[in-house]
């Protein structure tokens, strides 16, 4: 079957009341921005609260696996579209049944199978109903294949008929990645490192519509080229579905060696992670952001039970700190990364600046007055070296 369209399926969007309309232009631009990429030409429309998916020479896995990047879309359904003639007309009930009897032939090889037919008639010129039309249409598929069966209550195929300002004919809904579309929520910072839970966190929050930028903590000597490689790796992963990251490479090592001078190796972690939320916090301010992003969750680590996430929380006074996988089980957060395709990525050996620096026993009921106080020892110059990290801050434009 040589389809020729796709029918765009969203849900939540549906909801947004007189608002919806501006969803739906976001996930009309991310449409087009991913089919931009793909061979084959492309229209998109957005007629009477569906968005449609002209194509032309495309290769249909290309092209499914591209939409299943945009946020916002539940279902992608291959379709037959038959446009309008010179007088308007879309095909009689004749027509519309050889069409839907030529879709069956061509989707279907083999013919042993249960059917329903659903109709939906927006165009009210036909004089049968939608239901008596589904009849109509059922009727004449079991003429013209004897070996195929009606349930109307588990069938092994659904065939959609739309009778609007085009007729569509479809039966496969491929799910899309659902969410909203980027872009209509904001912008947040990530936090971003080299390991399995900061890039599952990008995914989640840029699912709500969030457009991202990230930071990257970097400590060469001590991390190496192939692990600041790593986080670029990730950062694409994750353009994948948000389009352009900008990616904030931060040298970390003065500001980790001053601390690890300074005060007590049991506190490292959490100092030198306030100081992370420190320097994210100023970048999210300067770049028109309007949270920082992490990937805690909550007793996965010493930095991350609910004292150490208040301590380093702290430190984060104009905005908020989003946390989509505080209470996901690690087994959670490693099967999203695996369907993102970010987890082979993220369990290369590379290490980052945390796991380098990291106490052999560090403490995981931190106090924070105790904390405040021991950093009352870097006063004399923790605050040029914050200032030095940001005035040489990399940026890399990552696309995918």
């Amino acid at each position: 079957m040589q389809y020729h369209a796709f029918v765009i399926k969203y849900a939540e969007i549906g909801v947004k009341g007189k608002n919806r309309y501006i969803f739906e232009d976001a996930l009309v631009r991310q449409i087009k921005r991913v089919l931009s990429k793909c061979d084959g030409t492309f229209e998109v429309s957005k007629v009477a609260g569906r968005i449609y998916v002209a194509a032309e020479g495309f290769d249909l896995d290309e092209t499914v696996s591209a939409l299943q990047t945009v946020f916002g879309i539940t279902g992608i359904c291959p379709a037959v579209s038959i446009a309008r003639d010179g007088e308007n007309r879309l095909p009689d009930e004749d027509g519309i049944c050889r069409a839907v009897i030529d879709f069956v032939d061509g989707v279907y090889p083999d013919k042993n199978k249960t059917f329903k037919v659903r109709v939906r008639r927006v165009d009210k010129s036909y004089p049968k109903d939608s239901m008596e039309m589904a009849a109509e249409i059922g009727a004449r598929i079991l003429d013209a294949y004897k070996e195929m069966k009606v349930d109307v209550h588990t069938p092994q195929i659904l065939i959609n008929v739309e009778i609007r300002e085009q007729l569509n004919i479809f039966s496969e809904v491929i799910p899309g990645p659902g969410g909203m579309p980027i872009g209509t929520a904001g912008k947040a910072m990530l936090l971003l490192s080299g390991g399995i839970d900061s890039p599952v966190a990008g995914f989640m929050i840029a699912k709500r519509g969030v457009d991202l930028e990230a930071v990257y903590f970097n400590a060469p000597p001590y991390t190496s080229e192939k692990a600041k490689q790593k986080v670029v790796d990730l950062a694409g992963v994750i353009a994948r579905y948000t389009g352009k990251i900008r990616l904030h490479v931060i040298n970390f090592t003065e500001i980790q060696m001053y601390i690890y001078e300074k005060c007590p190796h049991d506190e490292l972690t959490i100092i030198m992670r306030r100081y992370m939320m420190k320097i994210a916090d100023i970048l999210a301010a300067k770049t028109g952001c309007m949270g920082l992003v992490t990937g805690e969750s909550i007793g996965q680590v010493a930095s991350q039970t609910m004292q150490s996430l208040m301590c380093t929380g702290e430190v984060v006074k104009d905005m908020p700190v989003y946390r989509p996988l505080i209470a996901f089980d690690k087994q959670d957060i490693v099967d999203i990364s695996l369907r993102i395709d970010a987890y082979e990525t993220s369990i290369l050996p590379y290490e980052d600046c945390c796991t380098i620096f990291v106490a052999k026993h560090p403490v995981t009921k931190p106090r924070l007055d105790v904390i405040e106080r021991h950093e009352e020892n870097l006063s004399e110059r923790i605050d040029e070296l914050v200032k030095t990290a940001i005035e040489t801050d990399e940026i890399i434009e990552i696309t995918k």
